[in-house]
């Protein structure tokens, strides 16, 4: 819609997690250090956690894209799964083909015992964790009791919001908790790290110039408190009413508007960045 009229090559501020438009900044460079470490350790659970909109998802595809080539993993996206359902989804991704559940764990750890032999690691990757059921998590607590008398032959990753957190802290999950050796938390951006996002965004997407001023990238960081899904969704609304208006940048107003009308930000009282004033 502003591509042509901006000069972007693509969307900057879309909400669909796109790797090409990654940057490596600390919440999401820690995150991924600490999976990539704690796998390469062959740690048996590794639990990432982050608020809504912080970048649990750009994580999950990073992984995706970066793990090394002797794991072989398995990612489900989709974690409103029951016990039996679990099992043949990640025997299905195995590559096992069985009509039954009758044998499936046995043939899962014969499948995972070939990767073992031929020197790959299977990690199952599970985003949006905290919509497990009890009786799926209790599946993957079974699944890690599969080992050689060295090494887990199933590492899990669980990358899900806070109330995954709240769950097992749960008395009857005890035992899965402890399993987690290792954990990571997705923080929201600080301030030079939100202009350092608007700003790669803008760059990586072909824009050359200025949009935003240093004071209104300030402002986007105070409305979103520096949460990325925030942050698109204000500076795309931002460009759409300069683009409509035919402006070359973004005014003051649009960014106000833009704000006023994005749910869950923190909304400005005046239009003027020196003196936005801010509702809590």
């Amino acid at each position: 819609m502003y591509l042509e009229h901006f000069g972007f090559t693509q969307q900057p501020f879309h909400l669909t997690p796109d790797t090409g438009l990654f940057l490596g900044l600390d919440p999401h460079y820690e995150a991924i250090q600490t999976v990539s470490v704690a796998l390469q350790m062959g740690e048996g659970v590794i639990k990432v956690t982050g608020e809504v909109g912080t970048g649990k998802t750009m994580v999950c595809r990073m992984l995706l894209t970066h793990l090394s080539d002797y794991v072989e993993l398995i990612y489900l996206p989709n974690p409103a799964l029951n016990g039996d359902d679990l099992r043949r989804a990640i025997a299905s991704e195995l590559s096992i083909e069985s009509s039954s559940e009758v044998g499936l764990v046995e043939m899962i750890q014969a499948r995972l015992i070939e990767h073992h032999h031929s020197g790959k690691r299977v990690v199952v990757l599970l985003d949006e964790a905290q919509a497990l059921s009890d009786e799926a998590l209790e599946v993957l607590r079974l699944f890690g009791n599969l080992e050689t008398e060295q090494t887990k032959l199933l590492q899990l990753v669980l990358i899900g919001q806070p109330e995954l957190d709240e769950r097992l802290s749960q008395h009857h999950l005890r035992q899965f908790r402890q399993r987690i050796t290792f954990n990571a938390t997705l923080r929201a951006l600080d301030i030079s790290e939100t202009v350092a996002y608007i700003d790669n965004r803008l760059v990586k997407s072909g824009f050359q110039g200025k949009l935003f001023s240093l004071s209104q990238k300030k402002a986007v960081w105070k409305a979103c408190m520096g949460i990325p899904r925030l942050i698109n969704q204000v500076c795309h609304k931002a460009l759409l009413l300069a683009f409509y208006e035919r402006s070359q940048w973004v005014k003051n107003q649009h960014l106000y508007s833009a704000i006023h009308d994005t749910y869950d930000t923190c909304k400005p009282k005046h239009k003027a960045p020196v003196i936005w004033g801010w509702s809590h």
